[in-house]
């Protein structure tokens, strides 16, 4: 007898076995040219992260598919790192010098920047160690960081040869402006959200006749003060005869030109709108189509500037509203008009985001699109769902040009320099000059910008390699397997690294792209700090163990849809980590090691199994064949319960239960046990830390579970007959149960049975497992018959072509049970009734989350089946 403690706990096992198997070297991989690799790089988590539920999602599903990998044989590698994220990290440590009372302009450049790698150094790696909490098994000796020096080397020789093949430009452009940050974002970083704002109707009047006036509309009424020109559509027939005519800018009294343009929606407002070249990328084009003047009427901060005149210094919401009392009082403002519209916000400080005139280095997307299209749809690069592959090509095959310059300090700089002495002279190079390329000046400066956050991580998957240094690692783990990531992420991060993987490298970056959904609250909200509704997997862990929170979010996560959390979810996690711990102890306390030393297969060959054992190893390699197939196609949920199925039900509530009056003899002793070893491989993925402590105790071969092999899948051992057989016994045992339950008759009072089947095997089954059946359905005496004859009195449940009978005389008093079973059936209707309504109402379809209405649906099923199974037990006491 081997014993396991009476409880598990995680908190003994986690640590103890991750030093192990760190310390050990198993999370490592290397060149074999005798294995086929497999290889996944992290997404990497912003150097300022904390360990949420999207990351303990996301990588518990990278982990399961690097240890399901290693244990079949592949070399495996899971790349870590973190990204060095530009604005996020800079605004954490200009918060923390703010304490001080220092700006970053306090310290200057060079003593900000040490600032920032003092932050990184002291709590840089916490998200590194959050994730080891997880059980993540990265190949933690090749971590790297987008700042590291080699790193930085490739992204500077990708600006290089970008800027080489004419893809890099630098131009004065509208783009997305963030006043609180004070940088360019692309617009994939601007993300909109819809407001409710106004539409302000503004009186233009005309400079021949001022009492006549150009009303024009406008969301944005403070940058009237950079108009220079109002526009119609040329087909707007009200304003045909104004075309070419001037009006006086209220407030400014600048003359402006009425020009016509055909971007002009006649439906928009009033038909007439303000032009501000400066400040909307649409009102840019036509400057630059009309030859408007650009005004700029703002500061980087938001703020208005000298050419605001009487508003400069306000901020623009504050201006917007003097600017707008200042109309009134001048009799400029027509109306206001209550509006919702749709505005861009910072994606990192929400701030709304400000169109704004400035110069920026931009790449050229179209040409380094096409080859991404193209294998994507030629199926080079799939995405799982599916659904995702529509969404990617429609950005791909819209794609707009890629602002890459950002107005902070901590980042990759420009690779630019300048002449102080020579303005036309731009010199790109990964390294600083010597000397002016046309003067020869000394005298020259870096330009000052950095490279967007996402310029470095498009180059992940080959430049964690060490590119461009042609490398045996780069060429044994490139292209890699698989990329694991977040819906949120396909524009800024994979569709780049497309486009960068055949650039770069001539190829595909990985293979297969999964994409998982967002984790939400139970009511479908997202988690946030500000909603309160935050679960911390932390916590989680502390209170309920690693593999609980593993199994639990990827049990619940089916392909793609989101995931709806609350902290009770966790708990089927403990109670799974819970049953295999009693299970296996139990096994243990009744198992003889001297009698399972065998090999499977050819104890099978030269020992004629029982039925019940036949059964229990076609189970389990049924299930591990639907498991690997499973992980194969990223339908990780499916897999799961799966495995959750066969262990709780199949098991545990049939298996063992079944063999428990003769468990020490030779043959179960070697079925069980075996059952139990090759699940706890099978599971190891999913539930690393349980599985390799229960495995230790049990016999075994090998250091660990972690090294050793995935159970192969034994086909001669499937048994589908055996399969069809107990499916009938089980039947016939939950449907004796059933009417047991159904009448309230206790546990302990023994009845009868008839069971009657014209089915020879059916027949034969039921009189061989008799003993069996009695036994787990609490069964006194069992009749088998050919013939089925109505019992009057009695209760019948139809099994395929076999009648089971309980007779009930002298077990319940008919009369009661039938008024018992008529208010259950009332009460049945009514709940019914109520779910019904819920469904057809609309309101309830828009509005409730996905999961909530497909709960509804369930239980109308279920309560629909009760009712059923209620009538027909009415049916059988009249």
């Amino acid at each position: 007898m081997i014993d396991l403690p009476s409880r598990y706990n995680p908190k003994d096992t986690e640590d103890k076995w991750y030093s192990i198997w760190s310390d050990k070297g198993y999370f490592s991989a290397k060149v074999n040219p005798d294995k086929k690799p497999f290889s996944i790089v992290i997404p990497p988590p912003n150097v300022t992260g904390i360990l949420h539920m999207g990351h303990a999602l996301n990588n518990t599903i990278q982990d399961i598919l690097v240890r399901y990998h290693r244990m079949i044989g592949e070399e495996a590698l899971w790349m870590p790192g973190t990204d060095h994220a530009g604005i996020a990290t800079q605004n954490v440590v200009e918060k923390s010098i703010a304490k001080g009372g220092l700006k970053r302009q306090d310290l200057g450049r060079d003593k900000f920047i040490e600032r920032v790698w003092q932050w990184k150094e002291l709590y840089g790696s916490t998200i590194i160690h959050q994730l080891k909490k997880l059980g993540a098994s990265c190949d933690w000796q090749r971590t790297r960081f987008t700042m590291d020096d080699v790193y930085s080397k490739s992204v500077l020789e990708v600006f290089v040869r970008l800027y080489e093949k004419g893809l890099i430009y630098r131009g004065s452009y509208i783009i997305n402006w963030c006043p609180r940050c004070q940088t360019a974002l692309s617009d994939e970083e601007a993300p909109h959200h819809d407001l409710n704002g106004n539409l302000y109707h503004l009186k233009y009047p005309l400079k021949d006749s001022p009492n006549e006036f150009v009303i024009v509309a406008t969301t944005r009424p403070e940058t009237m003060l950079g108009d220079t020109a109002v526009a119609v559509n040329p087909k707007d027939k009200r304003y045909k005869l104004l075309i070419g005519k001037y009006l006086i800018l209220p407030l400014v009294n600048r003359e402006i030109k009425i020009i016509s343009d055909p971007i002009v929606d006649m439906k928009f407002g009033t038909g007439a709108v303000k032009v501000t070249p400066a400040h909307d990328p649409n009102d840019y084009a036509m400057g630059k189509k009309h030859g408007l003047e650009f005004i700029n009427v703002m500061t980087p901060d938001g703020r208005m500037n000298s050419l605001a005149g009487d508003y400069q210094d306000m901020d623009r919401f504050e201006a917007r509203e003097v600017i707008l009392e200042d109309l009134k009082v001048q009799g400029f403002l027509e109306k206001v008009q209550p509006h919702h519209l749709s505005a861009g916000h910072c994606y990192r400080c929400h701030t709304i985001i400000e169109p704004y005139l400035s110069k920026q280095w931009f790449v050229k997307m179209k040409p380094l699109a096409k080859p991404a299209i193209e294998a994507v749809k030629k199926g080079r690069i799939k995405f799982f769902p599916s659904r995702w592959t529509k969404v990617y090509l429609n950005w791909m095959e819209n794609i707009q040009d890629w602002c890459i310059s950002r107005q902070i300090w901590w980042g990759h700089r420009i690779p630019v320099y300048y002449c102080k002495h020579c303005e036309d002279v731009v010199m790109v190079s990964a390294t600083k000059p010597e000397k002016c390329t046309k003067c020869g000046s000394c005298d020259i400066y870096q330009d000052e910008d950095v490279l967007d956050t996402w310029f470095s991580s498009w180059l992940w998957p080959f430049a964690t390699f060490n590119w461009p240094k042609d490398s045996a690692d780069l060429k044994y783990f490139y292209p890699t397997s698989a990329l694991v990531t977040a819906p949120e992420i396909i524009f800024f991060w994979v569709a780049r690294m497309i486009m960068a993987g055949f650039e770069f490298m001539g190829d595909i970056p990985f293979k297969d792209v999964y994409i998982h959904g967002t984790v939400r609250d139970i009511e479908g909200k997202k988690m946030s700090k500000s909603l309160g509704n935050i679960i911390d997997p932390l916590e989680i862990i502390n209170e309920y163990g690693t593999d609980a929170l593993r199994f639990s979010l990827i049990s619940i996560t089916s392909q793609g849809q989101d995931v709806y959390l609350s902290k009770e979810r966790f708990e089927q996690g403990r109670n799974f980590a819970n049953k295999i711990w009693n299970a296996s102890r139990f096994i243990l306390m009744n198992l003889d090691p001297a009698q399972i030393r065998v090999d499977l297969c050819q104890y099978s060959k030269n020992t004629e199994l029982s039925l019940i054992n036949r059964w229990i190893l076609s189970r389990l390699y049924s299930t591990l064949k639907e498991v690997s197939g499973n992980l194969k196609a990223y339908r990780f949920n499916e897999a799961a319960n799966l495995l959750y199925n066969f262990f709780w039900h199949e098991f545990c509530d049939w298996y063992l239960e079944m063999i428990k009056p003769e468990i020490h003899k030779p043959e179960n002793q070697v079925v069980m046990y075996k059952v139990l070893e090759k699940y706890l491989r099978s599971i190891h993925p999913f539930m690393p830390f349980i599985s390799e402590e229960i495995w230790q105790i049990l016999p075994h071969e090998g250091e660990s579970i972690m090294t050793s092999s995935y159970p192969h899948i034994q086909q001669q051992l499937i048994d589908k007959i055996a399969e069809e057989k107990m499916s009938f016994v089980f039947e016939i045992i939950t449907s004796i149960r059933n009417m047991r339950q159904d009448l309230d008759i206790p546990v302990t009072t023994k009845i009868n049975c008839v069971i009657a089947t014209a089915n020879k095997t059916h027949l034969e089954l039921s009189s061989q497992l008799s003993p069996l059946i009695k036994n787990l359905a609490r069964v006194e005496e069992i009749s088998v018959e050919e013939k089925y004859v109505h019992l009057r009195s009695s209760i019948t449940s139809l099994i395929k072509d076999t009648h089971v009978t309980v007779p009930l005389e002298g077990l319940i008093d008919i009369d009661i049970e039938l008024t018992k079973i008529n208010s259950r059936i009332i009460q049945t209707e009514k709940e019914i009734g109520n779910k019904k309504k819920m469904l057809s109402n609309m309101e309830f379809l828009k509005k409730a989350p996905d999961e909530i209405v497909e709960n509804v649906k369930t239980r109308l099923a279920e309560l629909t089946e009760a009712l059923k199974k209620l009538k027909a037990v009415k049916d059988g006491l009249r």
